[in-house]
């Protein structure tokens, strides 16, 4: 069985191996020991209470229960932005026009903006390759809304989730070599890695501070903007199943989409019930597949299956009361892994 628990202390070498396999363009999970334990002495931190608003984060970790090996990583930040800018382009429109010689133009521009500043953002999805099969990515993204279900006070009433924009094999980005080139001296790469190492005062002091067209650019490098790295396009696909939309704006480096919602209209959000535990000797099995959660916020828990549920009830197996971390007369939280699914 796989579920999900928070990330702990002893877990920063899996997650140091795991982001050796990232790849270029996984800014949330840098190749760096030092910046790892802190982001989870961080993550700690929010859940004791400790942290300020600015500092505030949860990651998740996806566990074998049979080999309690960790094999995927999801995280969630609070507010972005309140200490260090938080920039992405807006692709808009400017309009140029001439009655006297009949000339109507509409060109799409890019503009530097902190729009998103204050929104709470899913990041840091990634599960290692022998595990992308079954349901498991599902688990290890949509079990953070179910966290955001259960404890929606503590988190933005917007919230974004910016998507790796596309680059080849070698980790070069078209639309970084059409733009980020020409004002930086080093490669996409390790502007990709100080940005996710928290040295991102570069951007301010580098960047072009007007709006530029889109069509300035290469061919390759606008054929891009909005798109996703081909191993990102499962993720993207469940965030809009549920609710998340891409609504103009992409990343600085790579143009990657950023996905927004209100966090009341997510799926997972507004349709998600409560269902008290009853742990049953033999497994009854139910009509829906279903994701389920504790209510627990230090020792939160989330699994996929099928028990049987009735107005009131959700009937466990002892195996799953475990890995819920829960015993009879707990409260669960659970909604239809997929929309497909008939109502509760």
């Amino acid at each position: 069985m796989m579920f999900i628990r928070p990330i702990q202390r002893q877990d920063w070498q899996v997650l140091l191996e795991l982001a050796t396999k990232t790849g270029t363009g996984f800014t949330s999970l840098p190749n760096s020991e030092k910046h790892i334990k802190e982001r989870i002495e961080r993550m700690l931190d929010t859940s004791a209470g400790k942290a300020p608003l600015s500092e505030q984060g949860y990651l998740f970790a996806l566990v074998d229960s049979e080999t309690q090996a960790v094999v995927g990583v999801s995280g969630i930040e609070v507010s972005i932005g309140l200490n260090d800018p938080w920039y992405d382009f807006h692709v808009g429109t400017q309009v140029h026009a001439s009655k006297q010689l009949d000339i109507y133009r509409q060109m799409k521009k890019l503009s530097l903006s902190n729009d998103h500043t204050g929104n709470s953002e899913l990041c840091t999805l990634f599960l290692d390759a022998d595990y992308r099969m079954g349901k498991n990515g599902q688990l290890l993204s949509k079990s953070r809304l179910l966290f955001i279900a259960a404890f929606k006070e503590k988190f933005s009433e917007r919230i974004i989730a910016e998507m790796r924009g596309v680059s080849d094999e070698n980790g070069n980005s078209p639309f970084w070599e059409s733009l980020g080139r020409h004002f930086f001296t080093f490669d996409f790469e390790r502007a990709d890695y100080l940005t996710g190492i928290g040295k991102k005062s570069f951007i301010a002091e580098l960047m072009p501070k007007h709006a530029f067209y889109v069509d300035f650019l290469s061919e390759a490098a606008q054929e891009v903007i909005a798109d996703v790295h081909p191993s990102t396009r499962p993720a993207r696909k469940i965030l809009e199943s549920e609710g998340m939309r891409y609504e103009g704006y992409v990343d600085i480096f790579d143009a990657g989409p950023t996905l927004e919602a209100y966090t009341q209209d997510l799926r997972v959000v507004k349709k998600s019930q409560l269902r008290q535990v009853n742990i049953s000797e033999s497994e009854l099995l139910g009509d829906h597949l279903l994701l389920i959660g504790n209510e627990k916020y230090q020792d939160f828990r989330a699994i996929i299956g099928t028990p049987m549920i009735d107005d009131t009830m959700i009937y466990l197996t002892q195996a799953q009361a475990d890995a819920l971390s829960v015993i009879n007369g707990d409260q669960l939280r659970i909604v239809p892994l997929f929309e497909k699914e008939h109502a509760l």
